[in-house]
């Protein structure tokens, strides 16, 4: 019998030939006992790669052990080409405490350190900018590695794909994109997902090398792969690789497949990686009966064994405080004081020394944005950074939020601290999901840290219109795994930011445009931190709390200057997230009575959350309703009277006297 698949040898030795097919074999043994265990209700789902096993295991063969590989869930010959312990992955998915979640999340959606392995999350694009940053550091380190990175083709539909792919080109990353064709996302057909003939073809347009690989050919997979490899390690450079396969089983079990004609299912099934390479190496008197045999008993021998071992642990142990605790990784705050050497400077100016003073601290800190090289920042934040520091660590980056977060991720997941400037605020919108899905869960996910802060210039007063004025701190606060810091004077500015590079969990940074340049202070000329999550009280007073941050505080100073007679505590929170409600509470139970003042509009904002913590906590000690002041329920307005009409500033001089009077 003949194989459907053309094989060529390349002088690969009979170890190496016979190790690509134990290693095709284990993944395959693994999966159909998978499906039976799916049949008795003993794991929840199952996404299966049954007749891709070439691609995987080939990848990573070619790959040394010391690479980073980031596979998606139909990958499964990774991970045991990379030897994981297969109990390890039997609890994982159980969601058993040997797994690498703790029984957080589910399938493949994990990572491993140990193993140099990188889990995606089922928005699927943001992998590929995650590959980017790690290869980034590789490059950055000049370690001569290389990084490979999975995705389907229904994932190249996504934006995240063309950013990951352009950021790559521009800056020559290490990486191979490995794209499995396996011609139906879910159920939906390539002709139906893009209009090109190959997947390769969309490299050209990025000025990437690319390649069409037999992704059912274990040789051809292989000893393209390795070449390739050899080739980016001498020559840094990313290559966008298209696998052809086919998706023999459903997009997850319980799908199925009757969208797919049965002639094609037939037609792909002749052409099974395994079968083909199994008959090839008998037909080359390289597998005996024998040697097939015994390899089968061992590789379904340490199946069973380790399914015993996860079957035989013991379910989690639900603990809150556990599960609240790895939440973030733990910091041990270096408080290194601030000098009483000080000069009088802008907020601006604070932001940029406290930026610059880090960079030297942290000789590998990279710096990502648009037009922060040359230009300096759209605020000139980072004006004289690149003569400084050079163009390696300060990287004016294509426009695409998306991609330059998880860019960021990566770089984090490489060992790096990256500082990511969103020119504006609002911007984050276009970066939202790599934000509140990799940053913030992936602590908690697989105790993996994003060491990422992302400043966020923000807030109205500036006449810019509704896509540049938003103060959208409330779109992060309700995230659990994101710090949130909004400083409203200069001094706070620059400690807070070196603090926050120096915090290894990701922290968003509001800085207030309208502040940048209006407000002054005299600020310690030294590196020094702030403590985030401790507000500062800026006046006290008996009669009621005023609860404030950024540009409220000085609207709150402005009225209470104007009202001199008002005994007032004015509470600055500094940081939104985590939040310091011992200062909150013990300052209502002294006052009786409180006022939270936002730029944001009203509905859904910090303040109702503050006011609620303040009811649950503070009820018996209150002489007065709790009082919000904020903007408008309408979208920020450029003309200068309607944002003046807009913005609760003007409502907070009688909203206060207001509630002094109750």
């Amino acid at each position: 019998m003949s194989s459907k698949i053309d094989f060529i040898k390349n002088n690969l030795q009979e170890a190496t030939l016979l190790s690509l097919y134990k290693n095709m074999l284990k993944p395959r043994l693994i999966e159909e006992k998978m499906l039976i265990l799916l049949r008795q209700g003993k794991i929840s789902k199952w996404f299966s790669g049954i007749g891709q096993e070439a691609i995987s295991v080939g990848v990573t063969s070619a790959l040394n052990t010391d690479e980073y590989i980031l596979p998606m869930h139909r990958n499964l010959g990774v991970f045991t080409t990379r030897n994981i312990p297969l109990y390890r992955l039997f609890s994982q998915w159980q969601g058993k405490m040997n797994g690498f979640t703790k029984g957080r999340d589910r399938s493949f959606h994990f990572g491993t350190q140990e193993f140099n392995i990188i889990g995606m999350i089922s928005h699927l694009g943001p992998q590929l900018g995650v590959a980017d940053g790690i290869a980034l550091a590789n490059l950055l380190k000049k370690n001569k590695k290389v990084c490979a990175v999975f995705s389907g083709e229904g994932g190249t539909s996504e934006g995240d794909f063309h950013e990951a792919l352009n950021v790559a080109s521009v800056w020559k990353l290490p990486v191979l994109f490995c794209i499995e064709n396996n011609r139906y996302g879910l159920s939906t057909p390539s002709n139906e997902q893009f209009n090109c003939k190959n997947i390769a073809d969309k490299g050209v347009g990025y000025g990437m090398e690319n390649h069409i690989i037999n992704g059912n050919n274990i040789l051809e997979v292989y000893t393209k792969v390795n070449e390739l490899a050899i080739s980016v390690r001498k020559k840094p450079r990313p290559i966008l690789l298209e696998f052809k396969t086919f998706r023999m089983r459903g997009h997850e079990e319980a799908s199925g497949t009757k969208y797919v004609p049965q002639d094609l299912l037939d037609f792909w099934a002749a052409k099974d990686p395994l079968e083909n390479y199994q008959e090839f190496l008998k037909n080359e008197g390289i597998l005996t009966e024998s040697i097939e045999v015994s390899i089968k008993e061992d590789i379904i021998h340490e199946i069973n064994k380790h399914l015993q071992i996860a079957f035989n642990e013991d379910n989690v142990s639900p603990d809150i405080k556990t599960e609240l605790k790895d939440v973030f990784k733990k910091h041990n705050t270096l408080s290194i004081k601030p000098s009483s050497s000080k000069k009088n400077i802008r907020f601006v100016d604070a932001i940029s020394e406290g930026l610059k003073q880090s960079m030297e601290k942290h000789n590998d800190l990279v710096i990502m944005g648009q037009d922060v090289a040359e230009y300096g920042g759209v605020f000139k934040i980072t004006n004289g950074f690149l003569e400084k520091f050079g163009k390696e660590r300060v990287r004016n980056t294509p426009i695409c939020e998306s991609a330059i977060v998880s860019t960021a991720y990566g770089l984090s997941i490489n060992g790096i601290k990256s500082v990511m400037e969103m020119q504006f605020s609002d911007f984050a919108s276009t970066g939202f999901n790599p934000i509140v899905n990799l940053l913030a869960k992936s602590h908690y996910r697989w105790s993996q840290n994003a060491d990422v802060v992302v400043r966020m210039p923000c807030g109205a007063g500036v006449g810019a219109g509704p896509f540049h004025s938003q103060t959208n701190e409330a779109w992060f606060t309700k995230t659990p795994g994101l710090k949130v810091v909004y400083p409203a004077f200069p001094q706070d500015a620059k400690g807070l930011l070196i603090e926050a590079i120096n915090d290894p969990n990701p922290v968003l940074f509001f800085e207030h445009k309208a502040l940048y340049r209006s407000v002054y202070q005299d600020v310690s000329e030294n590196y020094f931190t702030t403590e985030i999550g401790k507000a500062s009280l800026l006046k006290e007073g008996n009669n009621i709390t005023i609860i404030a941050y950024g540009a409220t505080v000085h609207w709150s100073l402005e009225v209470l200057e104007k009202l001199n007679n008002i005994s007032a505590d004015l509470i600055d929170l500094r940081t939104l997230q985590p939040l310091d409600t011992e200062t909150i509470y013990n300052s209502v139970k002294k006052t009786g009575k409180a006022i939270i003042v936002q730029e944001d509009s009203l509905f859904g904002g910090i303040a109702s959350d503050v006011s609620a913590l303040i009811n649950e906590n503070c009820f018996e000690f209150l002489d007065a309703p709790v009082k919000r002041v904020a903007s408008v329920e309408t979208p920020i307005p450029f003309d200068k009277g309607l944002e003046n009409q807009y913005l609760g500033k003007n409502k907070l001089e009688k909203s206060i006297l207001t509630l002094l009077e109750y």
